[in-house]
């Protein structure tokens, strides 16, 4: 094989929680409308449909902490604070009954989204990427490995902006399970080591701006703050 042209990209990772190593990230992938009570404030019917994705650029994923930038073109940045499965072992067709033999750790992120380009993609017919993919669109806490957290089915999953609570849930309310939303994905794709999964968001997303401190986590997974420059 011969020399690259440019220079090799860093390959974007996030700290592995109580650790020096690091867990490097190759896609990420996102659950969308996963909590009954965000797809009926979205307008959406809540009704057992089989999930569907949508990805973010590796790159977007950054630490969910210190200052994380206001994006352009936008004037409605919204919060949707996430339980995130980290792959540790790839797989196709998995059994949900096998799934969780793949899940590396767990984290909790921030799915940072650009709601205004979104319901303009939406009623043109266009795909979300802009609304979704921009840079450091994806902050996330350092990663948890199973034998710190277990296989999380329940807990309390919340966010603050400025003190106040916006979003607070529970994981048991979750549409799709951790074992059925790795299961779903691997029929679409073959996963692979280093790939994440954001398993949807509660209700009580909205807007924040320049300056607003969010601060959230997971009940027995991982916590964050962060503010918006």
């Amino acid at each position: 094989m011969g020399e690259f042209v440019l220079p090799k990209f860093q390959f974007p990772a996030l700290q592995v929680a109580g650790s020096q190593e690091q867990f490097p990230i190759r896609r990420v992938f996102c659950v969308g409308r996963n909590y009954s009570e965000h797809a009926r404030e979205m307008g959406h019917d809540p009704d057992r449909e089989p999930p569907f994705f949508f990805m973010k650029p590796n790159d977007a994923i950054v630490p969910a902490s210190g200052q994380i930038p206001y994006p352009p073109l936008t004037s409605d940045l919204h919060h949707e604070v996430e339980l995130v499965i980290a792959i540790g072992l790839g797989g196709k067709n998995i059994k949900k009954e096998a799934a969780l033999d793949h899940v590396w750790g767990y984290s909790v992120g921030v799915d940072l989204t650009r709601r205004d380009l979104q319901a303009k993609a939406k009623s043109m017919g266009r795909p979300w990427d802009w609304a979704k993919g921009f840079d450091a669109s994806g902050p996330c806490a350092s990663i948890h490995p199973v034998t710190q957290t277990g296989h999380p089915s329940k807990g309390r999953i919340w966010l603050e902006v400025n003190g106040e609570l916006r979003q607070e849930g529970d994981l048991s309310q979750q549409i799709w399970s951790v074992p059925e939303i790795v299961a779903h994905a691997s029929q679409a794709v073959q996963l692979k080591p280093g790939d994440l999964i954001f398993t949807g968001t509660p209700a009580g997303v909205g807007s924040v701006n320049s300056g607003d401190r969010l601060r959230g986590g997971i009940e027995g997974v991982a916590q964050f703050e962060f503010e918006i420059l």
